[in-house]
Parts: C-alpha cells; sequence; structure tokens
C-alpha cells in the first residue's frame, strides 16, 4: 500500500475522507502498521499513508537517500545553494591575488 507525500497533507486526508475512507485514530491498520494514526487512511480497495514534507523521514517504503538521488542529482547545484571551487580554481584565485599585490607594491615602489 502506498505512502503518499503531499505539501499539504491535511487537505489531501480531508478529501480521502470525504471521498469515503476512514482516517484517523481507531481506524485498523492491516499493512501500514507504522504510519502514525493522524496520516493513516483506509478504503476499501486498500491503505494510504499521508505523509507531509517535514515527515519524509518518517516514511518507511522511501528512504531520504532513494529521495535525495532525485530531488538534487549528483552535479547539480541546489536552489540557493553553491557548488564548491575546485582546488585548481582556488590556487589560481590565490595567485591571481599575489600577482596583484606584488604589482602593487612594485607600483609604489617605482611611483615614489
Amino acid at each position: 500500500m502506498p505512502e503518499q507525500i503531499s505539501k499539504y497533507p491535511d487537505v489531501t486526508l480531508q478529501i480521502l475522507k470525504e471521498a469515503g475512507a476512514r482516517c484517523g485514530e481507531g481506524v485498523e491498520r492491516k499493512i501500514l502498521k507504522k504510519c502514525p494514526p493522524s496520516r493513516f487512511c483506509s478504503l476499501p480497495t486498500g491503505e494510504v499513508c499521508i505523509y507531509g514534507i517535514e515527515d519524509i523521514p518518517l516514511m518507511t517504503q522511501i528512504s531520504t537517500r532513494e529521495l535525495a538521488q532525485f530531488v538534487c542529482p549528483p552535479g547539480q547545484v541546489p536552489l540557493g545553494g553553491q557548488k564548491s571551487l575546485p582546488f585548481s580554481e582556488i590556487v589560481l584565485i590565490g595567485a591571481a591575488f599575489a600577482a596583484g599585490l606584488l604589482v602593487a607594491g612594485m607600483w609604489r615602489t617605482f611611483k615614489g
């Protein structure tokens, strides 16, 4: 039976209830036994557990590692994040900075 992720789990649960699902405390769980009672619904065709985004670590069918492969694939820069600079670029930036200091020192000596 499925575990579902919803940005609005309470709305999803309300829709399921209005469609005839039995949800919440006191509803027998046959398969999704680790589903929090407040997120559980039973339908004639099966069970469903509705997780909010903040509840993803509680899921048992999908691990955070599996989900991360699709949310932030290797090599992709996360939104709002920055990819770290390779060592060669750091050395090049450092060399350019040192050259700038050297030129500035020579300029002061030549001018003064």
